[in-house]
């Protein structure tokens, strides 16, 4: 499919992909060169970009912009040229604010999706109850159709209590309510998606999102919130993963995963 038999994918919450590159990503990311980057908060528009320091050499890069600028919007990027792009869920009330985008690559896509937060308040957490439904039965109709998914981002969401620190204190917090939880068993359960980050490694205090408040990054009091979820198949043949924690681009740290995978 892509470059060779170990395929790796990233996915990058960026939280404005100007301030990471002010912070150094593109500078991390040529070193580390993943043959797939799925980008979400880019909080701009690629024709704010353009002529910038944002489009690596070799990689092919294509964006779902928020129609309200500075706000959301996913990226992809990758080394090998996909075959097609898909925008959107056809979801208008999401896709305004530019939250999926995926990539074909034969019978592989690669997507980077950008869930909504409810952390704002009851408004924004019910655009996301709302949201969660019918995607759900996109999902399930994906997994229906053949295809492989590596759906990489930012689901704003920790399933378990093992994927925060502090899970007592937020049960009653957007990312972590009882109904969200259960979406996730759904998710993982019914529609028949894997996450790839627990495929190999079970361990606690794994985490990938840190309030900017307090010592919250120093202390690793975090939420494991950004996952690559895929289809049995791909999800089966995980083979590594790492979050970056060495540098802070932004108040997510990059998940990498490597999957075996045919050329």
């Amino acid at each position: 499919m892509l470059c060779a038999m170990t395929l790796s994918i990233m996915t990058a919450n960026l939280n404005g992909i100007r301030a990471a590159q002010r912070k150094g990503f593109f500078e991390w990311l040529e070193e580390r060169r993943p043959d797939v980057l799925c980008i979400q908060e880019t909080k701009a528009q690629r024709a704010q970009l353009e002529g910038g320091p944002y489009f690596p050499a070799g990689y092919h890069a294509a964006f779902a912009d928020a129609e309200r600028k500075g706000y959301s919007g996913v990226a992809v990027y990758s080394l090998r040229e996909p075959d097609s792009y898909h925008e959107g869920l056809g979801l208008p009330e999401i896709d305004r604010e530019g939250r999926w985008l995926e990539a074909r690559f034969g019978n592989l896509s690669v997507v980077s999706f950008y869930m909504p937060s409810g952390s704002s308040g009851e408004h924004r957490q019910g655009i996301k109850d709302a949201f969660m439904e019918p995607l759900l039965e996109r999902l399930g109709a994906m997994a229906a159709d053949g295809r492989e998914y590596v759906i990489g981002g930012d689901w704003n969401i920790a399933h378990t209590w093992r994927d925060l620190r502090n899970w007592r204190s937020n049960r009653k917090n957007s990312g972590f309510l009882p109904h969200e939880r259960e979406w996730m068993d759904r998710l993982l359960g019914e529609a028949g998606f894997v996450d790839a980050f627990r495929q190999v490694n079970d361990a606690d205090d794994e985490y990938t999102w840190w309030s900017f408040r307090g010592q919250a990054w120093a202390n690793n009091t975090g939420w494991r919130i950004d996952y690559q979820i895929t289809t049995p198949g791909i999800g089966a043949r995980v083979r590594d993963s790492h979050i970056h924690r060495a540098d802070r681009f932004s108040d997510h740290a990059p998940l990498t995963i490597e999957y075996d995978w045919p050329d």
